[in-house]
């Protein structure tokens, strides 16, 4: 799956960085061609590392935070966004752009966009809505005031924080959860992006102490459950549950 290389920010909450990081010998990093850029809390790093495990491509994570990046890191991502890769002489940025990517160069291993143009699209719809909907209550709300922020000794505002659990969000698991219905998954009846994507914003909000409501949305609890229980996803999960504790 992924090991944790050199540190590349030295500004970034030095300390939680460190526990995290793995080194690595010349000859284990010539044996991995893909570099991943990015930070695990990142519900967008997040989602490229359980694409990346569904399809079972190996690949050595670089930490870069997503503020306080090195001058060098633009001209791999222009817009300074993690996560980004580096796969031989190609380097993308954005999670969507190179899930795509992934998920046309390797056309035989694990589908997660669908298996047609049908099934593309509602893939496509239901994780742009994870990215551009749920994201700035769930990320850029919730978790950056009650973990982010008091971690670099800045206030929570837990006005807002209310203001998005009570007033924003649930219109929005109403959408999903009669999107979702009774079935397995968002689309097709099998995994794709669109749980990977809602899934790593649930796990921000649980990150900052708050769980889905399991009688208002029972079934997008329990799709919540189904995923993060994936050997995988409890793997990646411990680390992130290590680097949440250093960061008290």
């Amino acid at each position: 799956m992924y090991t944790y290389t050199r540190i590349i920010s030295q500004e970034f909450i030095q300390p939680l960085i460190r526990t995290c990081v793995i080194f690595l010998s010349d000859k284990d990093l010539l044996t991995m061609s893909l570099i991943v850029y990015g930070f695990p809390l990142s519900p967008f790093v997040r989602k490229l590392f359980f694409c990346l495990a569904e399809k079972g491509i190996d690949y050595q994570l670089e930490t870069v935070p997503p503020f306080n990046q090195p001058s060098w890191f633009r001209e791999i991502s222009p817009l300074g966004r993690i996560p980004a890769i580096k796969d031989g002489d190609l380097t993308l940025a954005d999670s969507s752009v190179i899930c795509q990517y992934f998920e046309d160069k390797y056309p035989d291993l694990t589908k997660l966009l669908g298996k047609n143009a049908e099934q593309h699209a509602k893939v496509r719809w239901l994780e742009k809505y994870a990215d551009y909907e749920l994201a700035p209550l769930t990320t850029f709300t919730v978790f950056l005031h009650r973990v982010v922020n008091p971690s670099m000794n800045k206030p929570c505002d837990e006005k807002t924080v209310q203001a998005a659990l009570a007033d924003k969000l649930p219109a929005h698991f109403d959408y999903l959860e009669q999107s979702l219905g009774h079935a397995e998954f968002f689309v097709d009846d099998n995994l794709s992006l669109a749980d990977l994507a809602f899934t790593c914003q649930m796990i921000n909000m649980e990150h900052a102490g708050e769980q889905l409501d399991n009688e208002r949305w029972p079934n997008l609890a329990a799709l919540f459950a189904r995923i993060k229980a994936r050997p995988y996803m409890q793997a990646l999960l411990q680390k992130e549950y290590q680097l949440l504790s250093s960061m008290k």
